[in-house]
């Protein structure tokens, strides 16, 4: 395999080639993540690019390479989504026909997205290796130019233009976080950046549901889990140009699990006021969960996309506000008789505590048959406001427990 077409000139020339189609993303500093990891963090948001990602780079450089007979044929490609969009986009800029095969689970703001640049969808397999295996019969079938995610010279070094922008915007990095599915992105990124900082770490990051990559440098079999937040990394064998890359020159490759990701997919939104899927905040979920490793360090953290499905999102809030107990659930026994709940809902108001949802419980209940139990689920400023709303309905003579009061993910506070 001749990895040395992947090189520093290579991504050069592919920053020259894609220049005015892609977005330069900013890498701005969060002085609010800083002070929570103790690293001075940059994040390099490539949730901005068109299509939300930073497959743009990478698929747009591919595409400029085709030749005169390709163009006229077409391509196909096969992904969860961000490439696929990214393909699509351009080759509709480009005026090129476009097919892609997506797996089945790939989330629907994804499907739609790529539908809507014109790009016809085939939805086929459980996985991205099925999606390849329908993709590349169709690419035989029809006579179409197959475009890889991310195990093609081309794509890599479209992807390494991300590390050349980083160390323009920041040059005094000490180490830079990178998502990692099948490994272009991080491949593209170590080579850039060795290349012109030799001294910089590269970190990858995985899911430990999908640990393709770190399994394969340990020489192990292959092994995943069930489905993950961070589906866009959820590939299951890294690529036979990128692994020998991410070996020379990527330090360690991070397993992150899936609440760490909730958290940074939160603390994204919240602090930095910008929307990320879950691959695109593996990068920070890592800097959350070894912040000995980086403290004091200078920090890049690649945040490679934004596509993430509206529910799924609100979700991850809810979920978030009830470990940080800004959202709670209190059950409170009282008696069965008219006026109780006013009381109790009285005492909320006097508070500051909104009240978001009222239970009844009389049937499915161990309580005498003069009570019955009361679920409120309330918005509080946090733990010690939950605390005084309990304190206060025990003096008041009720009987009150708290549900799913576990404390936030690692030991993060917002």
């Amino acid at each position: 395999m001749n990895t040395g077409a992947v090189s520093i000139d290579a991504i050069r020339a592919a920053a020259s080639r894609i220049g005015g189609g892609v977005v330069a993303t900013p890498c701005v500093a969060s002085r609010v993540l800083s002070a929570l990891t103790g690293a001075q963090v940059w994040l390099k948001l490539e949730n901005l690019q068109f299509t939300a990602s930073f497959k743009d780079r990478g698929a747009l450089n591919r595409l400029l390479t085709l030749d005169d007979s390709e163009r006229a044929r077409g391509v196909v490609a096969m992904s969860a989504g961000n490439h696929a969009q990214a393909v699509a986009y351009h080759a509709q800029r480009l005026g090129l026909r476009a097919l892609i095969v997506m797996p089945r689970y790939t989330p629907g703001v994804k499907v739609e997205s790529t539908r809507r640049f014109g790009a016809e969808i085939v939805l086929e397999g459980d996985t991205l290796d099925e999606a390849a295996v329908r993709a590349r019969q169709l690419a035989a079938e029809r006579d179409l130019t197959f475009v890889h995610p991310y195990d093609d010279p081309a794509v890599i070094a479209g992807q390494g233009t991300v590390g050349l922008e980083m160390l323009a915007q920041v040059p005094a990095l000490d180490a830079v976080l990178v998502p990692v599915g099948g490994g272009g992105l991080v491949a593209g990124v170590a080579t850039a950046v060795r290349a012109l900082r030799p001294q910089i770490e590269v970190v990858g990051v995985e899911t430990e549901r999908f640990p393709a990559v770190a399994r394969a440098l340990r020489g192990e079999a292959p092994e995943f889990g069930a489905a993950t937040l961070a589906e866009g990394i959820a590939v299951e064998q890294p690529g036979e140009y990128t692994l020998p890359i991410i070996r020379a020159a990527v330090a360690d490759v991070l397993l992150v699990d899936e609440r760490r990701i909730e958290e940074a997919v939160l603390l994204l939104l919240e602090l930095e006021k910008t929307v990320v899927e879950g691959a695109g905040a593996a990068g920070l979920a890592a800097l959350l969960a070894h912040p000995a490793h980086f403290a004091g360090r200078k920090v890049g953290v690649v945040i490679s996309g934004g596509n993430i499905d509206m529910p799924v999102l609100a979700t991850i809030i809810e979920r978030g506000l009830v470990r940080s107990r800004r959202l709670v659930h209190l059950v409170v026994a009282v008696r069965d008789v008219p006026g109780t709940l006013a009381a109790v809902t009285t005492l909320f108001a006097a508070e500051g505590a909104n009240v978001v949802q009222v239970l009844h419980q009389r049937t499915f209940t161990s309580l005498t048959l003069e009570l019955v139990e009361i679920g409120f689920v309330l918005q509080t400023r946090g733990p010690e406001h939950e605390r005084v709303l309990i304190a206060r309905l025990e003096a008041a003579g009720y009987t009150v427990h708290a549900l799913g009061a576990g404390p936030p993910v690692g030991d993060t506070k917002v």
